[in-house]
């Protein structure tokens, strides 16, 4: 199990405790294509010179597309199922809830991602606008999941609550997606007792907080990124965040300098701003 940094001189590897450099160069794409990934970084850091983490992380990732999946948790329908009233398409959340296909999105670029530290954004049209603090699988060229980490799902719940066809500008905007603080390479599983906790504060005040386990999921890891990969490549891999079932009430809507901490361990800390 090895930790992945970003930041501006390359990669920075921990293990137990103990942070390296790559003695050659390595970069997040490799350990996307690579015929191995976790012996890759394995090699890596045992050939590394000592190193300290970055105090500010950049995202991991590199060339990679992301994707979501929706309505993986309970939690998550009831609230979809809420948000749409208005439209009267509830009913599809349930349905897809229950379906054997999942549902899937495109969540963004590289360019739209948000890293440890930066900032996330709310949509100038939206009056209601929340993070979904989400397990994050990196999922090989070849499609195997070989990674995690964590991602922030910023959706704007009354666009997609108009419409569930609007839900392309409720979740893909500059700024709506976060991801780090890094990527955690492991060939064993995540135990199904890890926790999902998201805080967020407001004027150095908590205004929300919560928690779910992954074992709360509906569907496994291994089936969602199947379906991603159905009649899709992907080059350099692809991330899936895997859904949220933390959901703040309804009331609650982000507000500009809101602080969200997403922690999942052992990945680590996901903390941004809200522009």
């Amino acid at each position: 199990m090895i930790r992945v940094f970003c930041d501006s001189e390359g990669l920075v590897l921990e293990s137990a405790g103990t942070a390296r450099r790559p003695a050659g160069e390595l970069g997040i794409d490799d350990l996307f294509t690579a015929a191995d990934p976790s012996d890759l970084a394995r090699r890596a850091w045992e050939s590394g010179r000592p190193a300290a983490l970055p105090d500010q992380p950049a995202a991991p990732v590199g060339h990679q597309e992301i994707w979501a999946a929706g309505v993986t948790y309970f939690r998550s329908r009831t609230a979809r199922m809420e948000e749409s009233k208005v439209a009267g398409g509830g009913s599809f959340y349930d349905k897809v809830y229950h379906a054997e296909r999942p549902e899937l999105f495109f969540k963004g670029t590289p360019h739209r991602v948000a890293g440890p530290g930066a900032a996330v954004r709310i949509r100038g049209d939206s009056k209601w606008n929340v993070p979904e603090p989400e397990l994050t699988l990196a999922i090989h060229r070849d499609g195997r999941i070989f990674g995690y980490t964590i991602g922030n799902d910023m959706s704007s719940r009354d666009i997609e609550g108009e419409n569930p066809l609007y839900l392309p500008q409720a979740k893909v905007y500059d700024g709506s997606t976060g991801l780090g603080p890094c990527l955690l390479v492991t060939d064993e599983p995540l135990d199904p007792a890890t926790a999902i906790a998201i805080a967020i504060e407001r004027d150095g005040e908590s205004v929300f907080s919560g928690a779910t386990g992954i074992d709360q999921i509906k569907r496994t890891f291994p089936e969602l990124a199947g379906y991603l990969f159905r009649d899709q490549s992907f080059p350099c891999g692809a991330f899936l965040m895997t859904g949220t079932g933390v959901v703040p009430p309804d009331d609650f809507t982000l507000r500009s300098g809101d602080r969200i901490r997403i922690t999942i361990e052992p990945i680590g800390t996901l903390e941004n701003t809200v522009a």
